[in-house]
């Protein structure tokens, strides 16, 4: 068996210096080349070199304080199925990173077969070969080397796709919980309604038999409590869509039979002041939409070095037994070493075509990317804006809740003097019920806005660390 040519062994070697692949732009270079002058973005949203990939910490749920809404976004995330499904979507991401990486290895295969022959005259010859063939195409141009670094940002995608579909079941989980809070809040206040109702009715029949007021008054007092029932029979509804919607979400049956809390929870304390400066990086869709721009852009370098010549190396040895060798006179062992070379001349088109292909797939990225971007921008500033308003919109409400309440005090007093109508007591009665019903969807509104921050900003306020791996003093959890 001779040994390898010297002149193959300097091929290999010239050819694995290669071509260097092109690195692609960072994720505030993309930003700056999409939006450019037309929408500046302040510095506060200043991205870092390279984007964080990785679990979000789940602080900002446990901040509300409320253990019953802990326990079942645990149970979402264990057994959401939507949620499972982007898992396994993140094991083929993975897989496709390892089948684009194989191709910069050798590949090793081994053959072999067994025959049996025979001669007239009664010869028989029983041969047996076994072989192990080596091939590996030399990267000359960077095109495998591209191709896995497109494979290995998708899979840096959907990494951050799967935190983010982790991320939006959470604080979809909060807010149905919370809202379904409300709807149990909502029914309770209709029951009272109907109470308050019945006891005017009451009321009115016993002024009516004594004269001191018409029929017309006992009619409207059952009107209201026919009202009244119709309105706990809607929000009943409601509520048990509210439940059904929140078990779907966990993975359980929608029996509508789970246990939902009677009272909110406080908002939790403000949030540090000042823009989120690592959104970029901590925002999971913001950063799959980066990195489908970076294997957007390794593609583009794949399809450029596709138009160029393929050069790989072959290695083969075994042995051979039997008839055949003894016949040859032939030493039972070989080994060869060979190079190829295959140099595209005329595709018609179809190279340069994929090159068009996947430049125009780069720019619908870029675009996208940005797109995105603005659209998360727009979300932080906004759930900014709303966390004041919302909280001045509840104090005031208050007020008109308690300032209606005294002024049906007053009018029910007033009635039993016989000093007004029913109608003015009805009027004024419409105006609590309103009042209240707004003030407990509010609140609930109150706290959704902060999910939609924690959502808009891609998890809790805790800023990164220092250089010395210390976190700032002003934030909260």
């Amino acid at each position: 068996m001779g040994r390898p040519n010297a002149f193959y062994l300097s091929l290999a070697t010239l050819m694995l210096a290669g071509c260097a692949v092109p690195e692609p732009p960072a994720a505030d270079e993309n930003l700056a080349t999409v939006l450019g002058e037309q929408a500046p973005v302040p510095d506060g949203y200043a991205a870092a070199d390279s984007p964080v990939v990785g679990e979000l910490p789940d602080d900002w749920v446990a901040s509300f304080g409320d253990p019953q809404l802990e326990a079942i976004v645990e149970e979402g995330i264990t057994h959401n199925l939507n949620l499972r499904a982007s898992a396994s979507q993140l094991e083929a991401a993975s897989g496709l990173v390892v089948q684009a990486g194989s191709q910069m290895k050798p590949h090793v295969a081994a053959a072999g077969d067994a025959s049996q022959t025979n001669f007239q005259g009664g010869v028989e010859t029983n041969t047996t070969q076994a072989a192990l063939q080596v091939s590996w195409e030399l990267d000359v141009w960077g095109r495998v080397r591209a191709e896995t670094a497109a494979a290995e940002a998708g899979y840096e995608a959907a990494t951050a796709d799967y935190e983010f579909a982790r991320l939006s079941l959470k604080a979809q989980i909060a807010k149905t919980w919370f809202t379904a809070i409300e709807s149990r809040q909502q029914l309770n206040y209709a029951e009272e309604v109907v109470e308050l109702n019945e006891e005017n009715l009451r009321l009115v029949e016993v002024k009516y038999e004594f004269g001191e007021v018409g029929m017309s008054d006992v009619h409207l007092a059952r009107s209201d409590v026919a009202a009244a029932r119709e309105r706990i029979q809607q929000v009943e509804g409601s509520y048990r869509t509210v439940q059904r919607a929140l078990e779907v979400l966990l993975g359980r049956y929608p029996s509508a039979e789970i246990d939902v809390a009677t009272e909110f929870v406080a908002v939790p304390p403000p949030i540090p002041v000042g823009l989120p400066s690592d959104l970029l990086e901590r925002r999971p869709d913001l950063v799959a939409a980066d990195r489908r721009v970076a294997a957007s852009f390794n593609q583009v370098s794949a399809a450029k070095a596709a138009r160029l010549p393929t050069i790989g190396l072959t290695a083969g040895g075994g042995a051979a037994t039997g008839g055949l060798s003894e016949l040859l006179g032939a030493d039972s062992g070989f080994f060869s070493l060979g190079a190829n070379f295959l140099g595209p001349l005329y595709t018609g088109g179809a190279l340069q075509a994929q090159v068009d292909i996947e430049t125009a797939e780069q720019e619908a990225a870029l675009l996208s990317y940005g797109q995105q971007a603005l659209t998360a921008f727009g979300e932080v500033e906004n759930a900014l804006t709303n966390e004041g308003l919302l909280k001045t919109r509840e104090e005031l409400l208050a007020e008109v809740v308690a300032d209606n309440q005294a002024a049906l005090d007053l009018a029910q007093f007033q009635y039993q003097q016989g000093a007004i109508e029913l109608l003015n007591v009805i009027v004024l009665q419409g105006r609590l019920v309103n009042s209240k019903v707004q003030l407990i969807n509010l609140r609930n509104l109150r706290l959704a806005e902060r999910i939609n921050l924690h959502l808009a900003i891609g998890g809790d306020f805790t800023p990164p660390p220092d250089e010395e791996g210390v976190a700032g003093a002003d934030s909260t959890s």
